[in-house]
């Protein structure tokens, strides 16, 4: 997304939201360094100071992280998932309590409202995922175990619900490949299937469905307590 001339009036909010889009929309993934702060003003018609606040803004909320003598970083593809990420760092555990208050109410409503359609993409994904753990690629792994559980939450048409469950998809991925069943040291922990939630979902079971899906994060939380004893 080529970056447009801003208008005169409300010059910080406008490029804020210039360079949020490009952002959301992938035009500078996660980890990337952004334009210098003499690019970014000529390429949007405007003073490095407007600049300068824009990006001061998007760091406060997590988006950007600027690192002193190196340049400017993207940290997220949202605000929200940014602001978890600053909020929460590495504890695991908090995310896992998030996922559980979200994911055991998406699984309820996903067993009472899905389609056939969207039965079929649960179990689609879940095969994919469990063929790449079978093959050991954890990246993939961990990528396809999160869009399982964002498929679970959309079936469950609560669209506030599903966006705020969208805002944190690099922590809910970063969760998962944290809690995958490979130690650091190499030993290999019991899988966590979800056979058993997408089957409660097919089934139309709300009641079943909410169980599995608590009990597999009370699993991983055990784990994570575990480790942290």
């Amino acid at each position: 997304m080529p970056l447009a001339t801003t208008r005169r009036a409300g010059l910080v909010d406008q490029v804020i939201e210039q360079l949020r889009d490009a952002v959301t929309q992938g035009e500078w993934p996660i980890g990337q360094r952004i334009p210098t702060e003499p690019e970014l003003a000529g390429q949007l018609g405007v003073g490095r100071n407007t600049v300068r606040e824009a990006v001061r803004a998007l760091a406060h909320t997590g988006l950007l992280e600027v690192r002193q003598g190196d340049g400017t970083y993207v940290r997220a593809t949202s605000e929200v998932s940014g602001a978890i990420r600053r909020l929460c760092g590495s504890e695991l555990r908090e995310v896992l309590q998030v996922r559980r208050i979200l994911e055991v109410e998406g699984a309820r409503l996903a067993a009472r409202s899905r389609t056939e359609e969207e039965v079929t993409e649960l179990r689609s994904l879940l095969e994919r995922r469990n063929l790449e753990l079978r093959e050991r690629h954890w990246e993939d792994f961990a990528r396809l175990d999160a869009e399982f559980h964002f498929a679970v939450v959309q079936s469950g048409h609560n669209t506030l619900l599903t966006e705020m469950y969208r805002g944190l998809t690099e922590v809910i991925t970063a969760s998962v490949a944290a809690t995958s069943n490979v130690t650091p040291g190499g030993e290999y922990l019991p899988e966590i299937g979800h056979e058993g939630l997408a089957e409660a979902i097919a089934d139309g079971d709300a009641d079943r469905a909410a169980s599995e899906a608590c009990g597999f994060l009370d699993e991983l939380l055990a784990r994570v307590e575990r480790d942290e004893s």
